[in-house]
């Protein structure tokens, strides 16, 4: 995976570049900056509709931060992605940690 500095630089040329911001939030995630991760996620979420996965991981964050409403609502929307897109796996998932925060 690139480095915070390089997709920073990709984000500059296009700063609505859905891949790019998915990969900032992860970034940010895994050094446990999940305020910084929740706005990538939520950034990438808006530019680019149909990735499910951007919700199950920014529900992720949003638990990390104890926030665990915000996570059920991220969770129920990136269901809704899910399903819509025909995304099985994903809606699997997603349906799954879903079940775990109820």
């Amino acid at each position: 995976m690139p480095s915070i500095d390089q997709l920073e630089r990709l984000l500059a040329v296009d700063p609505t570049d859905g891949f790019v911001l998915y990969g900032l939030a992860q970034e940010w995630a895994k050094r446990g900056e999940h305020e910084r991760a929740v706005e990538y996620y939520r950034r990438a979420a808006a530019a680019d509709a149909d990735n499910a996965y951007t919700h199950f991981h920014l529900a992720r964050s949003l638990e990390a931060m104890g926030d665990e409403d915000g996570a059920r609502r991220a969770l129920k929307d990136g269901l809704a992605v899910a399903q819509r897109t025909g995304d099985t796996k994903a809606a699997s998932e997603i349906a799954a940690y879903l079940g775990q925060l109820s």
